[in-house]
């Protein structure tokens, strides 16, 4: 069914777009900085180790960072919105009983 499709696509990426700030706080990156303790602060100090003491600019951690404290820019909204988009559409194609 279209409508259905059309509903899954954009449940998808209406969903990821919300889900993945709170996702990046729970995991620790927060816009006062990583948090004690978390997946993050193990992300960041597993990075650090690997670079000699530092986190590089544009690496993994601190672009999670950036996200995290700033909230997703708006080319970061349209990359998430695709992709939950296009899981909402592969999650239209499971057929039910």
């Amino acid at each position: 069914c279209v409508q259905g499709t059309i509903v899954a696509v954009g449940a998808g990426a209406v969903g990821a777009v919300v889900l993945v700030p709170l996702a990046l706080g729970a995991a620790g990156f927060t816009s006062a900085g990583v948090a004690a303790g978390s997946v993050a602060a193990k992300m960041m100090a597993t990075t650090a180790v690997a670079n000699g003491g530092g986190v590089a600019a544009g690496s993994l951690v601190a672009v999670l960072q950036s996200a995290g404290a700033a909230g997703l820019s708006g080319v970061a909204s349209a990359a998430v919105a695709t992709a939950g988009g296009a899981v909402g559409w592969l999650g239209s194609l499971i057929r039910k009983p």
